[in-house]
């Protein structure tokens, strides 16, 4: 195991020069920290999808470049020396214009990963510049040498083993002499080719080249001061947790909390590399370890939200005492590539939610031509508008009376589906959007204050 951390800024930690500057100090103050992973500048990235969608009118798609442009110009005008890497920021940002126009004519997945990585390039430089000036002595590498993937454009999935050897060869060195500040969210595949691995997809870089490298920890800088019992948002008296498991945590990120990207602490997990998750702004209020083993494992540990559900109930008498409906139903499904989250059987019906597999934030869709396939089958009705509450915790379907507090607070809400047992870790329900803040905000105070 290498004896440094990796540490990731999200794009609010790396927003402005005087974020950028909090970053440094955090790093000055963590002289462990060899390997520095950031995402794009707060804002950026949407600014870059919206061109890569094909902005066909050409003053709204040049306003857009102009504000990439002025994020950047605002942080470069602060620095002391900026004549280095500003031809290099000016450069990024015509290649944008100019897939920006492409994107015009013709959509496409690899051309959008080429555009909305121009992100993390500019910022990287920047940052690295900025913590040159501070007196560390940093570089700037481009992670594409590294991480390598598959060429699934927008959703790439890394070669773990190229990636492992690439980083023996070509980072690992570097660390040793250097602060190292590189690229998240992108990597590339065998042809050297640009690729993304999805939106939030920089925590999952991040905990993947800390696994490459072997790091003695991950740090993931956000703009919270660690994982909450619930959204403080919703539950005002929401507390921080100073230590959770890595089994917490990933049903955390499943179910929706939104401070760790799912697939984050997969990497992390199979190293036993401990994570933490702090805040850029104020690391002074600590934050929450990561874990494989804890020393406090309650009955309850947090609450986690995921709004936009779509559940699909399907309904064919036929199926009592019979055997083979779920086969035929989850072929159709696997056939158009469609993933189940949720699923509850009865004699007659089953009910299932649609797994979020893109990033736009929308309820997914049960696309007409797989409705129809299943109505061959049976009666299928899709409900939207709905929302998924999860309560973490531990061993909750082995302690007697944990399911009465909880339904007892929400007896008076409709509950559409009910999912407990499966995992000693959660106990899930679906219940209309429009109370399902309500729902957590009681149950907090029920479970948690």
């Amino acid at each position: 195991m290498s004896a440094f951390n990796v540490a990731k800024f999200g794009g609010t930690s790396v927003a402005n020069f005087e974020a950028m500057s909090r970053c440094a100090e955090i790093i000055e103050n963590n002289p462990e920290t060899r390997l520095v992973v950031s995402s794009a500048c707060s804002g950026v990235t949407n600014i870059l999808v919206s061109l890569a969608n094909g902005v066909k009118n050409d003053n709204e798609r040049l306003e857009l470049i102009e504000k990439l442009r002025a994020i950047h110009v605002a942080i470069l005008s602060q620095l002391n020396d900026a004549t280095s890497i500003e031809p290099r920021i000016n450069a990024l940002i015509e290649k944008v214009a100019t897939l920006s126009e492409v994107a015009c004519i013709d959509v496409t997945a690899k051309l959008t990963d080429h555009l909305v990585a121009c992100g993390e390039r500019m910022s990287t430089h920047i940052f690295a510049q900025l913590m040159r000036e501070r007196g560390i002595d940093a570089v700037r590498f481009d992670i594409r040498q590294v991480l390598r993937t598959d060429s699934t454009y927008g959703k790439a999935e890394p070669n773990l083993e190229q990636t492992r050897t690439l980083a023996e060869q070509n980072l690992i060195p570097l660390c040793k002499k250097h602060v190292v500040i590189t690229q998240g969210f992108i990597g590339a595949d065998i042809d050297g080719e640009t690729t993304t691995l999805g939106r939030g997809g920089s925590d999952y870089s991040a905990a993947l080249i800390a696994e490459a490298v072997e790091a003695s920890g991950l740090e993931i800088w956000t703009d919270v001061p660690g994982i909450y019992t619930t959204d403080p948002r919703i539950a005002p008296n929401a507390r921080p947790i100073p230590e959770i498991s890595f089994s917490e945590a990933s049903e955390m990120a499943n179910f929706g909390a939104k401070i760790l990207h799912p697939s984050t602490l997969l990497p992390a997990l199979r190293h036993q590399i401990p994570v933490f998750v702090g805040s850029s702004k104020a690391p002074q209020e600590g934050g929450t370890w990561v874990r494989q083993t804890v020393e406090s494992a309650p009955l309850f540990r947090a609450l986690a939200l995921r709004n936009n559900q779509t559940m699909v109930t399907l309904r064919n008498p036929k199926m009592f005492q019979a055997y083979g409906f779920l086969a035929d139903v989850f072929t159709i499904l696997a056939k158009h590539k469609i993933s189940v989250d949720l699923i509850t059987t009865s004699e007659v019906s089953v009910s299932l939610t649609l797994d979020q597999t893109d990033t736009s934030g929308k309820a997914p869709e049960l696309p007409l031509d797989v409705k129809k396939e299943l109505e061959e089958l049976c009666i299928v009705e899709v409900k939207q508008d709905l929302s998924l509450i999860a309560l973490i915790g531990n061993k909750m379907s082995e302690k007697k009376g944990s399911a009465k507090a909880v339904f007892g607070t929400l007896e008076e809400f409709n509950l559409r589906m009910i999912c407990y047992g499966a995992s000693p870790h959660n106990l899930c329900f679906l219940l209309d959007s429009d109370v399902a803040k309500e729902a957590v905000k009681r149950l907090h105070i029920d479970l948690f204050e």
